[in-house]
């Protein structure tokens, strides 16, 4: 049901990741963070010793590997499912994201997770949030949106997000890693991150979250969705 899904696309801390869950409870819907499965594959690649980088080892691992969105025993969205672990948390933790964007970039890494992503759409209309959904995961998306904010704006809100920076980490320092992080997805091979030719554009950088998810509403209604 490609059509159906609500594609929220953006760079790193741009407010995706809460105007997604919003946007789902506003709907009662699914909400799907696909930033996750690049996540948990960091993760996992962390506790077995192998670098983000070193592609040999990657390929071998997710030969090796199980991993789908399901949802947890306690209710909720549905959350990424590794090996039979959920890592909840622990994907959150400031050296993950690093990793997360290093394999991102690698191609057989993103045909793998191409196709765990559309399984968790096939059978309900979500909103789903990442960086290629209205480009690459798909295209064909009913509802797309491109969400972004000012540099400083994204690193304040980062430095909001308990866990998610070092302890001694700045607003300059976090605007600086943001800045890296999204060279790297803009400019990767596959799928790069970039505004889908129909997608709304959306600058969070002086509204609220209320403010954007009305203005998604909004986009929605218009379409006779809401």
């Amino acid at each position: 049901m490609a059509s159906t899904v609500i594609a929220i696309d953006g760079p790193a801390a741009s407010g995706k990741s809460t105007a997604a869950r919003n946007l789902a409870v506003r709907l009662g819907i699914p909400y799907i963070n696909t930033g996750s499965l690049y996540r948990a594959i960091a993760w996992k690649a962390g506790q077995k010793g192998i670098s983000t980088r070193d592609e040999a080892a990657l390929r071998a691992m997710l030969a090796d590997t199980v991993i789908r969105y399901a949802v947890p025993a306690d209710g909720g969205n549905p959350d990424i499912e590794i090996d039979g672990v959920f890592p909840g948390q622990a994907l959150r933790a400031p050296e993950i994201a690093q990793g997360a964007s290093n394999v991102a970039a690698i191609p057989f890494v993103r045909a793998f997770t191409l196709q765990i992503q559309r399984d968790a759409a096939k059978n309900q209309l979500v909103v789903m949030e990442g960086r290629d959904i209205g480009t690459a995961v798909f295209p064909d998306a009913k509802y797309k949106f491109f969400l972004t904010a000012s540099p400083r704006v994204r690193a304040l809100r980062r430095l909001a997000q308990g866990g998610e920076t070092p302890d001694n980490a700045t607003v300059d320092s976090v605007a600086a890693e943001i800045a890296e992080r999204d060279k790297q997805d803009m400019n990767r091979s596959v799928a790069p991150l970039k505004q889908a030719d129909d997608a709304v554009f959306i600058d969070s950088s002086g509204m609220t979250a209320e403010d954007v998810l009305d203005a998604m509403v909004l986009c929605i209604r218009e379409g006779g969705d809401a």
